[in-house]
């Protein structure tokens, strides 16, 4: 599923400003200063202060969050007092900080690819579309629909393409089974992309082979002009575009094939939000457990035994003790 871009939603954020600054400087180190540790850090930050249900009014009070230090302190400091930070101000006015993170807005553009374009005189989104040569076959499809994946895809949206794609694979075959996972399953009012899990009654983890199930739908829905363009196509993985109607907007689409067996832990882990899967596994871990996305199994001395019976999200929550959570409360 596609993780690209992800950030604390505004929705009820007291502390939305704050958040919007970090994740601008997450992206800055990640893209343009090639620092992970460092985006990881503002992103694990922006996060934290993203959950508070109360407005920070110091950068004492933010250190007292697990995860923010002293520099970053300093920073929401700054912002209170200044309503704005000096570093920031320096990037938004630096051409290459600009043109590469503008470029990484393409998708399958990574900072690498970038930083190469950049470095042959690309700056902007004009300039990308008279080079589509130096691009491979998934960055053109992003660049062709840069416009329409930069907008947010309404609840109501998803819920009318995924009643058009449900319908037209169960008419196609009964035997699948697929539901939204990702931020719209956690109840928001609006998505980056639409990520879909799958599965079929015949798929058996102990299967050899795949049937060739995900194909199947693939070239189905693209028939039934459901699916627009394709960007990557696996047996277990799908990355394409969507369009509700011919006037609409394009839309990511992400499809993940499952086994039945893995089904709902796949669910649990797609579902999300990352906080809450880590919260989870340690929970899991705590009880005698290993959980991920595929299976949840008993530890003995520290090895990991054969996958327990999951027929629902409920069952992952009772073997491991921990009180269910409804999806638009794991935050």
């Amino acid at each position: 599923m596609s993780l690209k871009r992800k950030a604390p939603s505004s929705d009820g954020n007291l502390n939305s400003d704050f958040c919007q600054i970090l994740i601008e400087l997450a992206e800055w180190e990640k893209n343009v200063n090639r620092n992970q540790f460092k985006s990881g850090a503002y992103r694990k930050a922006a996060a934290a202060i993203a959950k508070l249900d109360f407005r920070l009014t110091s950068g004492d009070e933010a250190k007292k969050i697990p995860g923010i230090g002293e520099k970053i302190a300093k920073k929401i400091d700054e912002i209170i007092s200044t309503g704005k930070l000096a570093k920031l101000e320096n990037i938004r006015t630096d051409d290459a900080s600009i043109a590469i993170n503008l470029l990484t807005r393409v998708s399958g553009i990574g900072p690498s690819k970038a930083k190469d374009l950049f470095d042959e005189g690309i700056e902007n989104i004009d300039d990308l579309k008279k080079q589509e040569q130096k691009l491979t076959h998934a960055q053109k499809v992003g660049l062709k629909h840069f416009e329409d994946f930069e907008k947010r895809i309404p609840r109501k949206e998803i819920d009318e393409i995924f009643e058009k794609l449900e319908k037209s694979v169960l008419n196609f075959d009964p035997q699948y089974e697929m539901v939204v996972c990702g931020s719209y399953r956690r109840g928001l009012e609006a998505s980056g992309d639409i990520d879909i899990l799958l599965t079929h009654s015949d798929f058996k983890q102990s299967d050899k082979t795949h049937g060739d199930l995900l194909h199947r739908v693939v070239k189905h829905l693209e028939k039934e002009n459901l699916i627009t363009d394709k960007i990557s196509e696996g047996d277990t993985k799908f990355m394409g575009v969507c369009q509700l109607h011919k006037d609409a907007s394009f839309r990511r689409l992400d499809i993940r094939l499952l086994p039945k067996e893995n089904y709902f832990c796949g669910i649990l882990y797609f579902t999300g939000s990352d906080s809450f899967n880590k919260e989870m596994r340690a929970a899991a871990i705590q009880k005698g457990f290993t959980l991920n996305e595929y299976s949840l199994r008993p530890l003995v001395d520290g090895k990991a035994q054969e996958p327990l019976p999951v027929s629902s999200e409920e069952d992952i929550f009772d073997y491991i003790d921990f009180p269910f959570r409804e999806p638009k409360n794991r935050k």
